[in-house]
């Protein structure tokens, strides 16, 4: 068995530890090794971004990614999206408008869409179908997912010119 070594990272805003093996990829340290299995295992070729994480700001498709790569930089998961009681507008407004069915892609869209909202807070409708481009849904026309972006583009432009946090703190 090869060598394990420490990796440390910041992941969710807590410095995390854990011993991984030099070809181990960040989805599986993520579910594996740190229990959080909200980022989802799909293709494991980064064709359907299921997988995607923010790392420093961009999304990123863990199943790609060494988690060596990841040493001494900010990783979000999906559990890291909203930290608390209160749902970030992205997740409020899939669940309003309809947004997801199975819900197993939802993490990734979520992922991607939080990193694109960050540096494009006013996108247009070609923008945001640019920004998921990379992810795949199997269940929806994604109509409603677009619906479900646009709004919370909305919700997070009134939340910040009211100085709210993106969770309404």
């Amino acid at each position: 068995m090869p060598n394990r070594v420490v990796l440390a990272l910041e992941v969710n805003g807590h410095r995390r530890e854990t011993a991984v093996r030099p070809y181990d990829v960040l989805l599986d340290v993520l579910r594996e090794n740190l229990n959080l299995t909200g980022t989802k295992r799909g293709c494991d070729m980064g064709t359907c971004g299921c997988c995607t994480v923010v790392i420093d700001g961009k999304p990123v498709l863990s199943c790609l990614t060494l988690a060596l790569q990841c040493e001494g930089k900010k990783v979000t998961s999906i559990e890291g999206l909203s930290p608390g009681a209160h749902l970030h507008p992205l997740q409020e407004c899939f669940a309003e408008v309809g947004g997801s069915q199975c819900g197993f892609c939802t993490p990734g869209f979520l992922m991607t869409c939080s990193a694109f909202l960050d540096k494009n807070p006013n996108p247009s409708v070609e923008e945001i179908k640019e920004a998921i481009s990379g992810n795949l849904c199997r269940c929806t026309g994604y109509v409603k997912i677009v619906e479900a972006i646009q709004a919370s583009a909305e919700r997070l432009r009134a939340r910040r010119a009211s100085g709210e946090t993106a969770d309404g703190r």
